[in-house]
């Protein structure tokens, strides 16, 4: 009989990224390497359990930026040419590894994956995995929730009423578009809460979304559930509390399941092992070595020796680690149910790139973890929070705290010594932004183009991925480098709009470039 319940939620989200200006560009392996090591390998494992009838319910974001991308015919393009490159490598590494039985066995492994990479986006899925995700939408398997439009961090915009609403309503309606359905739900950017963002999901339509722990333990009044069971906001979207348990049990490289000494190594690549000459056809076109995905060492222990990686041992390893993880489910929803009625929920989030990317395994043990719930007992259930609000309707109703899931639980990964310059730019910008919007409200032609390219900058320097970039130390100059370019054209654009001089010319160049959201429009901030 059926104790409770187990949220599994995956927050699928990359910054846009597209640069039609170079041949190609290092940062755009980011989607890439997201497609190959972690969009393709799921999409494979939902096709496999719904291909063999078994039930599940998971949670799954498409972000806005990520959805643009996913759909780009550009990013389409050079996504296949990534590919051909990696399948050209690993038939070169078939052939160098011959006398290296270990390796050689990997070295046709990765040329298995890559050849059926190719088989499922090109031909199978015809370049479309949107398509692919929303047949699982529709088959009742998967619930797909929005994000903010680019990730903005909401708590630090408070400033700006208007550009919060933006952020909500633009998402939205990408959504919408993308797939075909209003979202029920949303990942709110970094889990990051303020009381009142609920007002601008009631807005849309959004009846749920996802706080970490003590947005929902440190609720007013304290919920009588803690974070076991969902509480209303006073306008009746409902939040859902992180399991601190179940989410550090997996994403935790030192204490969780990728840490294992089986699992394969992340860092160890033979972009920056093998001899320069042979690997320089598979590195950046600047001649700066980078990782292939070409990895043939497990995580062994501390230190720099590592040993081969053996696929088998760490499928096995999987396994007992999904068995091991519904077991702690198992007792820890028999003993909540021992305590509360309704019946008790528990919500499990991961960033999805998690699984594939970072945990090389995380695909084949969520395969195993979901057939394992389906099959090998009857106390737990999957399910997605809205599923659970069907079934369970009756809540407390409660106002979340101000939190976040970033470091120290608030805002300081996003507003810190290394970042905090650029918010009295954002501010101005969106404080501009709003302005235009209402005194042009009625505009047509070039000032409306211009209009909505200057609120696709805003939007695109709002993203919460520069200033966490900023933050954690990695591709800071590039971090950098897109604030103070999008910002710049924002100003340029403001400038010209309210002097009635807009060069045509150039802004058919920043269309092209920043292209994101073609069908935004700009009253969206005046509304």
């Amino acid at each position: 009989m059926t104790q409770g319940y187990l949220a599994l939620v995956l927050h699928a989200h990359l910054p846009y990224v597209r640069h039609p200006e170079y041949p190609e560009f290092l940062e755009e392996d980011w989607l890439f390497e997201a497609i190959t090591e972690t969009y393709l390998p799921l999409i494979s494992v939902f096709d496999g359990l719904r291909k063999d009838e078994v039930p599940f319910e998971l949670t799954l974001t498409l972000s806005p930026t990520l959805l643009s991308m996913l759909a780009d015919p550009m990013l389409q393009g050079r996504y296949r040419r990534f590919l051909d490159r990696a399948i050209e490598l690993s038939c070169k590494e078939v052939e160098r590894t011959r006398t290296e039985p270990a390796f050689h066995e990997l070295a046709q492994v990765y040329h298995w994956r890559l050849t059926q990479a190719r088989e499922l986006f090109v031909n199978r899925y015809q370049n479309d995995l949107i398509r692919a995700f929303a047949s699982f939408q529709d088959s009742g398997h998967l619930e797909i929730v929005t994000c903010g439009a680019t990730h903005g961090y909401l708590p630090l915009m408070n400033v700006n009423p208007s550009a919060i609403r933006a952020q909500i309503q633009v998402a939205a309606r990408t959504h919408q578009r993308f797939l075909g359905r209003k979202p029920r739900g949303i990942w709110l950017p970094e889990c990051g809460y303020l009381p009142g963002i609920e007002n601008y999901l009631e807005e849309v339509g959004i009846r749920f979304f996802f706080t970490d722990t003590h947005g929902i333990l440190h609720a007013s009044p304290r919920p009588k559930h803690g974070i076991f069971a969902p509480i209303y906001c006073p306008n009746g979207v409902a939040a859902f509390g992180r399991d601190v348990e179940s989410s550090k049990q997996v994403w935790s490289a030192r204490e969780g399941y990728p840490g294992d000494p089986d699992y394969r190594d992340y860092y160890r690549d033979i972009g920056f092992d093998l001899d320069y000459d042979y690997i320089r056809p598979y590195i950046a076109s600047t001649g700066e070595r980078k990782r292939t995905g070409f990895k043939y060492y497990r995580i062994t222990g501390p230190g720099d020796h590592k040993e081969p990686y053996r696929p088998a041992d760490a499928l096995h390893k999987a396994a007992l680690h999904a068995g091991h993880f519904m077991f702690n489910r198992e007792k820890q929803i028999e003993h909540l149910a021992g305590l509360m009625q309704p019946a008790p929920i528990v919500v499990a989030p991961y960033d999805a790139e998690l699984f594939g990317h970072w945990w090389f395994e995380g695909p084949e043990w969520l395969n195993f973890l979901i057939r394992k719930i389906a099959y090998d007992q009857d106390n737990i259930r999957l399910t997605t929070p809205l599923s659970y609000l069907k079934r369970f309707p009756t809540n407390q109703v409660a106002r979340p705290a101000e939190s976040s899931w970033g470091y120290q639980g608030y805002h300081e990964y996003w507003l810190g010594e290394k970042n905090e310059w650029i918010y009295p730019h954002l501010h101005k910008a969106a404080e501009r932004m709003e302005a235009l919007a209402r005194r042009h409200r009625s505009t047509t032609g070039l000032p409306e183009r211009a209009l909505n390219q200057a609120a696709r900058e805003l939007l695109s320097a709002q993203a919460s991925d520069w200033a966490f970039i900023m933050t954690s130390g990695t591709m800071v100059e590039y971090a950098v480098k897109r604030t103070k370019t999008h910002l710049s054209r924002f100003n340029r654009l403001y400038h010209d709009i309210e002097g009635g001089r807009i060069d045509e010319t150039w802004l058919a160049e920043i269309e092209d470039r920043s292209n994101l959201f073609p069908h935004i429009n700009f009253r969206v901030y005046a509304e």
